[in-house]
């Protein structure tokens, strides 16, 4: 069933001090967060996401708050939510159905899709335009190649897995089955996984990123390019907010940002 969104609701983050003063002021302790929520189920758990991702589920049903590890971001701010979810699925990643609108926090997710055709021990490398329109095929954007096949088990052929127990040529008994993976790109039958890799920090642009594939013996594929992707950074953290005014009639509130 995956992620389920209605009727999750008051939502609040509380950022954990580390030690308070007399005058109410405090010291943060980074990284943890506590997060609470309301929720109308008695019979599912939930899962809180940080920025698209994992963070944690709860122990029960009842569990209406929890701590999560957050970044230390001093550039964007940190994106919660809380999902429910059915108890069996409760220990399932479920960040792939989480629409993270590419280029919102400034970085681009590339989703590549991980076809058997592909050779063990190939790598992935990434590159960009830096919003000229002409990729730059010098300079890649990640530091090291990324392994296509971090896991030697993940890729099916002859004699890759469970040798002599499958079609004759052909192993694939490691293979994505049919429809678990990117349905329709894999050969008949059989499904094909995707692998993602995320960019640095980018400022506001449009960008195009293209990405080769290099086997082992230093045989490099040719370019796949993606449409332009538009990147609008969120507006840093606001610090020291404090309430300026309220009007009860109007029901408005009023917020200073020094």
């Amino acid at each position: 069933m995956g992620l389920i969104s209605i009727a999750i609701e008051s939502v609040m983050v509380f950022e954990l001090p580390r030690g308070i003063w007399a005058s109410g002021g405090y010291i943060a302790s980074p990284r943890t967060a506590l997060v609470k929520w309301r929720s109308i189920f008695s019979d599912k758990f939930c899962q809180v996401y940080v920025n698209g991702r994992y963070a944690g589920a709860t122990l029960d049903s009842q569990q209406r708050q929890m701590l999560v590890p957050i970044p230390t971001s001093l550039e964007t701010p940190v994106r919660i939510e809380v999902f429910a979810v059915e108890a069996e699925q409760v220990d399932t990643d479920f960040s792939n159905e989480i629409d993270y609108p590419a280029g919102l926090s400034g970085r681009v997710r590339i989703s590549v899709l991980r076809s058997q055709n592909l050779p063990i021990g190939a790598t992935a490398q990434f590159y960009f335009d830096s919003g000229t329109g002409q990729i730059d095929y010098d300079n890649p954007l990640n530091d090291s190649p990324v392994r296509i096949w971090p896991a030697w088990q993940d890729k099916a052929g002859f004699g890759m897995s469970s040798f002599g127990r499958s079609d004759f040529g052909y192993d694939s008994s490691s293979a994505v089955g049919f429809g678990k993976g990117s349905f329709g790109h894999g050969q008949f039958g059989l499904g094909a996984d995707t692998f993602e890799w995320i960019s640095p920090q980018l400022s506001a642009g449009v960008y195009k990123f293209a990405v080769k594939v290099t086997d082992e013996a230093g045989n490099q594929s040719g370019s796949s390019e993606s449409e332009p992707v538009t990147v609008t950074p969120l507006p840093k953290p606001a610090e020291q907010v404090s309430i300026s005014s309220f009007d009860k009639q109007m029901n408005q509130l009023v917020l200073s940002i020094s």
